[in-house]
C-alpha cells in the first residue's frame, strides 16, 4: 500500500512523503499516464477512503534486506530491481478548509510603520502610520533661545520616572516620581549634542502646553505621554519641522 502523509495550505500546495510501495501494486492508466492506485487509510490527513492517484518513474532500488541500514551508500554487490515511485499526487480532497489568498487584496495599513512628526507652529506631534494620521497631541515646544531643534532623529531612550537635572545648574535634580518633577513620569528622548537630550515628557504645569515654554524638549499632557509611550519604541522615526 501507499501510505501518504499530506500537510495542505489551502488547496494551492500539496507535499507528499512516500513510504513503501508493493511489488505487486497494481498500475492504472488514467490519462494516458501510468501509475498506482491506493486508498487513503483511517486517520491520514487525505481522509478514509480517498481516492489516490499517482502517477510514476522507474528507479533501481535495492531488495536485499539488512539487518540494519549502511549510514552511507550501498554495497556494489547489492542486488537491485525497478520499482516504481510516484512523482505526483492526484487527490480528490473535500472543500477547502481555508481560503485563497487573494493577491490583488493591498497590504493591510496597520503593518506600515509608524512615525511621529512634530509640527512646531502648530504645536503639535502627530503619530503617523505611513501618510494616515493616527492621532495628534498638543505640546509645548522649545521658548526664544532654548528652540527646539528641526531635522529627522530616532527615539534613542525611553524611560518611566526619570530624574530631572536642571539643565543650568546640572548639581539641582529632582528624583523620578517626585510630582514636582518637571519631566512627568514618562521621558522619550530623541536628539542629543553628545552632553544634553531633548524628547517629550509630561509636565506638572498641564497650563504650559500649547505654548513656547520648555528648555528645547517637548512638553505633553501627562496622560498624552503615558499613551504615546505604550506606542513608540526605541528606533522610532521622529521628524521635527516648523
Amino acid at each position: 500500500m501507499i501510505k501518504p502523509g499530506v500537510r495542505a495550505i489551502g488547496v494551492a500546495a500539496i507535499a507528499v512523503l512516500w513510504e513503501t510501495l508493493p511489488m505487486n501494486a497494481t498500475p492504472i492508466t488514467q490519462g494516458g499516464i501510468t501509475g498506482v492506485q491506493a486508498i487513503g487509510q483511517e486517520g491520514d490527513r487525505l481522509g478514509s477512503q480517498a481516492n489516490v492517484v499517482v502517477p510514476a518513474i522507474s528507479v533501481p532500488v535495492p531488495v536485499t534486506p539488512y539487518p540494519s541500514a549502511p549510514a552511507v551508500g550501498l554495497p556494489s554487490t547489492a542486488q537491485t530491481t525497478t520499482l516504481i515511485l510516484p512523482t505526483e499526487l492526484s487527490v480528490a480532497l473535500p472543500s477547502a478548509p481555508f481560503p485563497l489568498e487573494d493577491a490583488s487584496i493591498p497590504p493591510n495599513p496597520i503593518d506600515e510603520v509608524l512615525r511621529l512628526q512634530i509640527r512646531l507652529s502648530q504645536r503639535q506631534v502627530l503619530l503617523l502610520r505611513g501618510k494616515e494620521i493616527i492621532r495628534t497631541f498638543p505640546i509645548a515646544v522649545g521658548r526664544p533661545g532654548w528652540e527646539t531643534p528641526t531635522g529627522t532623529f530616532t527615539v534613542q531612550q525611553m524611560f518611566k520616572d526619570p530624574t530631572w537635572v536642571n539643565p543650568l545648574k546640572p548639581d539641582i535634580s529632582i528624583p523620578g516620581g517626585d510630582p514636582e518633577n518637571p519631566l512627568g513620569r514618562y521621558w522619550i528622548g530623541f536628539w542629543t549634542d553628545g552632553k544634553n537630550w531633548i524628547g517629550f515628557h509630561g509636565t506638572p504645569t498641564p497650563s504650559s502646553v500649547g505654548r513656547a515654554a520648555s528648555h528645547g524638549c517637548i512638553r505633553m499632557y501627562n496622560q498624552d505621554i503615558e499613551e504615546l509611550f505604550q506606542i513608540v519604541k526605541l528606533g522610532t522615526q521622529v521628524s521635527v519641522v516648523n
